[in-house]
């Protein structure tokens, strides 16, 4: 007999459906060879618990399973490298850090974001669970890195061997945490007395507003209001510093937490984006009701175009094979009956093939080579930076069709 589901955060047994997305492959499972047999599914479905608040889906896979091997490095995007500057600077600054100092960073990935604090001689150290993505990381950048995943056994440990946090970044890892009150713990027992921990993760009430539904995939466990999170902290010994809304990756949240006991006070903006959480409902089920419906008229809006272009004989292909890429081919059942290929800057992708649907993974210089009458932007998170990456293949006439949060031709 299957237990009954159980709050991430809080540990309830009530859980309210918000979205069914059926059965998808893992988002970031790529394919070496289209004639493999098929992949593992697993269920994707999207809950609200009503008495904390936070909305999860009800699958956990294996962390293992999911980050051992990884093949996202965020050095390919200078959407993400523009950002992780920006973002060293203004903390280098806030926290005053020096050589001294300790810059540390959970799920660090390939170096993008520590290798500048590194730049301007803050010393560094990154946790990252993907061997093959640190490895990355040790070697090409010098950063520093602890192959792990985080929670409080590991917190506990660098704590012991001295290794306390001035600044602790953790960028878009929250969201795959299946014990949060461990990892939460676990940044408690890292951060120094009066550190500063900066967590960044996709906002929820922007993804519901937005019909980012393929922002939902099986490395995504949790996703956040800063309700859910003032819940979650506070039962961990953290209290919320500061937040602000950024626009990167469909629309986030960049948060600053502090040890309950530090100096740090809360600024305005915790309070208001609690207030304004209220106020649009998102702390009951009713704000979530008609998430489902609107996903399936976007479903019926995409592929009612892609159909009329098929049969009018346009070619059309995709750009970016991204996670949310493969919830979306999968879940709106789009393969290679449209898509003659996905292009992606990624050379740890090229050559291999979307999960599922099995679409080929190309170089993105094949847009330009192949000049498709239009091409499905499945990273549409990144849209400005792509579309002005390929000037050349829209000035030929090439057409981009974005799918999120409507349905539209660029």
């Amino acid at each position: 007999m299957t237990a009954p589901f159980s709050c991430r955060s809080c540990g309830s047994l009530r859980s309210e459906l918000v979205l069914s997305l059926g059965s998808t492959p893992l988002a970031n499972s790529l394919v070496s060879d289209p004639a493999q047999a098929p992949e593992d599914r697993y269920p994707l479905d999207l809950v609200f618990c009503p008495d904390c608040t936070l909305v999860q889906i009800t699958e956990t896979v294996p962390p293992e399973r999911l980050f051992s091997d990884y093949l996202y490095f965020s050095s390919f995007s200078d959407t993400m490298l523009a950002h992780a500057r920006d973002l060293v600077g203004r903390f280098t600054k806030r926290a005053k850090l020096g050589p001294r100092s300790l810059a540390m960073e959970i799920a660090s990935n390939d170096g993008y974001l520590l290798q500048y604090y590194k730049e301007v001689g803050v010393p560094v150290l990154g946790i990252e669970p993907a061997q093959n993505v640190a490895k990355v990381a040790v070697e090409k950048r010098g950063i520093p890195t602890v192959v792990d995943f985080f929670g409080l056994a590991v917190g506990k440990r660098l704590s012991a061997e001295g290794k306390r946090a001035d600044v602790l970044h953790a960028n878009n890892v929250l969201a795959h945490v299946a014990d949060l009150n461990g990892f939460v713990a676990g940044i408690r027992e890292v951060l120094a007395p009066d550190g500063l921990a900066a967590l960044e993760f996709p906002y929820l009430g922007d993804m519901i507003e937005r019909c980012e539904f393929d922002t939902i995939y099986h490395e995504h466990l949790c996703y956040y209001s800063l309700h859910a999170l003032e819940h979650l902290f506070a039962r961990n010994g953290l209290k919320l510093v500061d937040v602000e809304r950024v626009a990167i990756h469909g629309g986030s949240l960049l948060l600053q937490a502090a040890r309950a006991e530090s100096s740090h006070v809360a600024a305005p903006a915790v309070a208001a984006l609690l207030d304004e959480e209220t106020s649009r409902g998102m702390k009951t089920i009713e704000f979530y009701r008609g998430f489902a419906r609107r996903v399936l008229e976007l479903k019926d809006d995409l592929r009612a175009l892609l159909g009329r272009l098929k049969k009018e004989g346009k070619s059309i292909a995709a750009y970016g094979a991204a996670a949310k890429g493969s919830t979306l081919l999968n879940v709106f059942e789009i393969g290679t009956e449209t898509l003659d290929f996905v292009a992606d800057r990624s050379t740890y992708k090229q050559g291999r093939y979307m999960p599922g649907v099995r679409v080929p993974i190309v170089a993105p210089e094949r847009l330009a080579e192949a000049s498709p009458d239009y091409t499905l932007l499945l990273t549409w998170n990144f849209a400005e930076e792509i579309l002005r990456q390929q000037d050349e293949y829209r000035r030929r006439g090439g057409k981009f069709i974005v799918p999120i949060p409507e349905v539209r031709v660029v």
